[in-house]
């Protein structure tokens, strides 16, 4: 699933702009963080992503500690949007994805987004059933994905 509501070009601009209102230069390392994250269909953490930036771009000598200020203003910004694995750290994609859901295997760590429209109609039914505006949400269903079954007792 890599559908997106904002071409990169948009999300260019709106990254520079960010940038500056933050007082921070624009930089390459910058734009292929950004890069990385708009062409990536998997939720990385900061080091897999300094890594592949790395591999990718070697010549540029991108700081881990880069990679991390960086997704931090971007999540601040809410233009990525992160999941919490506790003392694992966070994983990230960019925020500009059409809304979906998410299953998150506890042994390995793997993210499957997926799309229900029923589930979608059911919780806006229940927000307005309880008089609840809903600005936002987000599912997260934890368990145990079908490889690990595999190799589970």
């Amino acid at each position: 699933m890599n559908h997106r509501t904002l071409d990169y070009d948009k999300l260019l601009v709106d990254f520079k702009q960010l940038l500056k209102n933050n007082g921070l230069k624009f930089t390459i390392q910058r734009e292929v963080i950004l890069e990385m994250l708009y062409n990536c269909n998997e939720h990385l953490t900061p080091e897999a992503l300094h890594h592949r930036i790395q591999e990718k771009h070697p010549e540029l000598k991108t700081g881990i500690a880069t990679v991390y200020r960086t997704l931090t203003l971007l999540e601040e910004s809410e233009m990525v949007t992160s999941l919490s694995f506790g003392a694992q750290g966070k994983k990230y994609e960019l925020g500009a994805k059409d809304h979906h859901d998410h299953i998150i295997c506890t042994q390995c760590g793997s993210i499957t987004e997926f799309v229900d429209e029923q589930i979608e109609q059911q919780q806006h039914k229940i927000t307005q059933a309880l008089g609840f505006l809903m600005k936002e949400h987000s599912m997260q269903i934890y368990g145990i994905c079908h490889s690990c079954q595999k190799i589970t007792p």
